[in-house]
């Protein structure tokens, strides 16, 4: 898997080539995913903003997921990333977005969402088109969030394809 610096090359290169900006919505990742894209000089061309909503709450205020929706779902649930995603872009002037949601661990989950599982959507405006994808990342809590900030940006990647 490419280095995260590696990817925010690519994906500057790829929505620059597209004249599109990106939003990120990031929740257990912490703003990582943003952090290293704006480790990238110039990215200020292709990045838009990044909303760190760690909690229910900032989920909610910031993109405006229903609270109903992280009561009936969960916080880490398809739904929710998808309803951060669409937040995202509602609340940007980017062309796409990405969001992840997820348990990092090294408590929090359970049965039925261990640890490491986390929830992605990317969603692009002019197509109106959404991506939802869950996956269960092994290893600790930094390992968890990488690997979850990678794939976040891998994705955002793909779609610009």
């Amino acid at each position: 898997m490419a280095s995260l610096l590696e990817l925010s090359a690519a994906l500057g290169q790829a929505l620059q080539a597209k004249g599109w900006q990106l939003a990120l919505a990031e929740s257990c990742t912490g703003g990582m995913a943003a952090q290293t894209v704006t480790a990238i000089a110039g990215s200020s061309a292709w990045f838009d903003r990044g909303f760190v909503t760690y909690s229910n709450a900032a989920k909610t205020d910031m993109l405006g997921v229903p609270d109903s929706l992280i009561a009936k779902y969960g916080a880490v649930s398809e739904p929710v990333a998808r309803a951060m995603a669409i937040g995202a872009l509602l609340h940007s002037q980017a062309q796409m977005s990405g969001a992840v949601t997820g348990i990092a661990g090294p408590g929090g989950g359970s049965p039925h969402k261990p640890v490491g599982t986390v929830c992605f959507a990317w969603a692009l405006r002019e197509a109106d088109h959404l991506v939802i994808e869950t996956c269960h990342f092994e290893g600790d809590r930094t390992q968890i969030r990488e690997q979850a900030a990678s794939y976040l940006l891998a994705g955002v990647l793909r779609l610009t394809g």
